[in-house]
């Protein structure tokens, strides 16, 4: 579900890392805890937790994001 066919493009994984990165450097200053962004993507767009958590994979796979030990999202530079 990368680029659906039939389906509006605000629900695709494309769609949703882009709103994780701005919401990263936007609001959270590159730096926030895994609960804390799913709640305010949640806050923002209807994304299930499967879609969030694709999501980060997707992110994680293309080095965009990264994930530290204290289970904070980093956005790579």
């Amino acid at each position: 579900m990368l680029l659906p066919r039939d389906m509006n493009p605000e629900i695709s994984v494309y769609y949703y890392g882009g709103r994780v990165l701005e919401l990263l450097s936007v609001e959270f200053d590159n730096k926030v805890d895994v609960v804390g962004l799913y709640h305010m993507m949640k806050s923002q767009t209807e994304i299930s937790i499967l879609s969030f958590s694709l999501t980060l994979d997707w992110l994680y796979l293309i080095d965009a994001v990264k994930i530290n030990e204290k289970g904070e999202v980093i956005v790579c530079s």
